[in-house]
């Protein structure tokens, strides 16, 4: 019975153990599935990544490559854009040379017909020459004859007459040729203006039709140009200026006559530079920021002057060309200074005629609007302007006042002359264009020393900041035909032997005065 017992029990143990053994096998081979099966998960997710770097690295040198490429390219197209820029200087040079070639062909040929001329002018200066000796050989004998004078005095009092003839009739002949020439002096004028404005406003509109802008680093030149130039064409044709973009480091320059839309466009590229974004709808965005902060800048200025010279009602487009006038000047003078106070003298002189003060005041500071408006409109600035304060509802009168301020319309108002004064005043003052005041003083203190020391002159005035000189000469020294020869003698003495700006205008008057007593 025991022996059975044992037997069972040892045949369960074996059993049980057999089990176990099957079970642990069993659990062991499920843990080997399950690593096994892990690691070929991280194999596969280890190939993937593998796969995806060597993906975003064939990419990125891929566009690498392609940044390059577009980089080299944009420097090709710079240096051919430069290149072609030569190309077209070249041209512009060579048609400039035949240009002056062409003209110095026709220089030549007129002078050719003018020595002609003179030629001709010469032959009978001789013949005449020869008359006028004949005359004296004759007049000689006959003196001699008659007042018994020996042929030295004789030859003496002839020589003078013959002078003095001479010299009325060079007078008569000069006074002929000047008023031939004023039949000519428009076109002439015309001619010499441009010849001028070609040879030396170059330098005169470089400092007054550009504007610069500091760059922080010339990174940004690149996105003010774009690519293949997009960007700073678009910025031209919105601003409506040219953008010039040179080897000058950190720097471009805008170049426009027009001062408001010059300024407006500076602006612009102050705004680009801060927001670091450079492309076209970016640029209309700011521009139009820009005119409008620029509109609300002058109009704040227009209401100011307003108010300084105590007038009202002047319309905000009118009042806008006002403040404008802060970026325009003339002469070196600030055209809003100038304005304002032209206002202030007019007013003064008004009040001294005892005319309308606020009528004279509104006048002159809306005289000179029309040097700020859009170079398309025709005409002198005084028509423009008047024409633009007619549009906007200001009175006949001071219409009429702005327009005839430079002569362009005949002043027909004491409205008209006092605008006209207060401009003159305003501009011909000491100082206000830049002259130093004892360089002023001395220099009317030269002319009229110089017009002074010739012979018959009793009297000289120095007027319009030395613009203009009126002399007065003696009746019985000087006659009509004496006057022109002066003129010309003073204007030739004052050329040699001064410096001055402009041109100064030369009056000789001759007085004949005759005094009665009524008893």
């Amino acid at each position: 019975m025991d022996l059975t017992i044992i037997f069972a029990s040892l045949f369960f143990l074996l059993i049980g153990a057999g089990l176990g053994f099957l079970f642990r096998h069993r659990s062991a081979m499920t843990e080997l599935k399950e690593r096994q099966e892990k690691g070929d998960e991280i194999i596969k997710k280890a190939k993937d990544h593998a796969s995806d770097i060597k993906y975003r690295a064939r990419k990125e040198a891929k566009e690498e490559a392609q940044e390059e490429k577009d980089r080299i390219e944009a420097e090709i197209k710079k240096r051919e854009k430069k290149l072609r820029e030569k190309e077209n200087d070249v041209k512009e040079s060579e048609e400039e040379l035949e240009k002056l070639e062409r003209e110095n062909e026709k220089r030549a040929s007129k002078l050719e017909e003018k020595n002609k001329e003179m030629e001709k002018r010469l032959e009978k200066v001789d013949q005449e020459a020869l008359r006028y000796k004949e005359k004296q050989e004759s007049y000689a004998n006959k003196l001699t004859e008659v007042a018994a004078m020996t042929q030295d005095q004789a030859k003496s009092e002839l020589l003078e007459i013959m002078e003095e003839e001479a010299r009325v009739d060079f007078a008569k002949m000069a006074k002929r040729i000047e008023e031939e020439a004023k039949e000519n002096a428009e076109a002439e004028a015309k001619k010499v203006i441009a010849t001028s404005i070609q040879r030396f406003a170059g330098e005169y509109v470089a400092e007054k039709t550009i504007a610069t802008v500091d760059l922080p680093s010339d990174d940004i030149k690149g996105r003010l140009i774009g690519r293949e130039g997009r960007n700073i064409r678009a910025f031209e044709q919105i601003c409506g200026v040219d953008l010039i973009i040179d080897d000058t480091p950190e720097m471009v320059v805008i170049s426009s006559f027009n001062v408001i839309r010059r300024e407006i466009a500076r602006r612009t590229i102050e705004k680009l530079i801060a927001d670091g974004r450079v492309h076209p709808a970016r640029i209309e965005e700011f521009h139009d920021k820009a005119k409008s902060e620029m509109d609300k800048e002058c109009l704040e200025l227009g209401q100011k002057a307003q108010m300084e010279i105590g007038v009202h009602g002047i319309h905000p487009e009118v009042l806008k060309l006002v403040g404008a006038l802060n970026w325009r000047t003339s002469y070196t003078q600030n055209q809003y200074q100038h304005a304002m106070e032209a206002a202030m003298i007019g007013g003064t002189i008004a009040g001294e005629l005892g005319y309308n003060v606020k009528q004279a005041r509104r006048a002159c500071l809306l005289h000179d609007i029309g040097k700020v408006i859009d170079a398309s409109a025709e005409g002198s600035h005084a028509v423009i302007g008047a024409d633009f304060a007619k549009r906007y509802g200001e009175a006949p009168d001071i219409v009429h006042g702005i327009r005839a301020h430079h002569d362009d319309e005949k002043p027909e108002s004491v409205l008209a002359h006092i605008v006209a004064a207060a401009d003159a005043l305003s501009g011909a003052r000491p100082g206000a264009r830049k002259a130093m005041m004892e360089s002023y003083v001395s220099r009317l203190t030269d002319i009229e020393e110089i017009v002074n020391s010739f012979e018959g002159v009793s009297r000289s005035y120095a007027l319009s900041g030395g613009r203009e000189v009126r002399v007065f000469v003696e009746n019985d020294r000087i006659d009509d035909e004496k006057t022109v020869l002066l003129s010309r003698d003073i204007s030739k003495r004052i050329e040699q032997e001064m410096s001055y700006p402009g041109t100064i205008k030369i009056t000789v008057l001759r007085e004949t005065k005759a005094v009665g007593v009524a008893r």
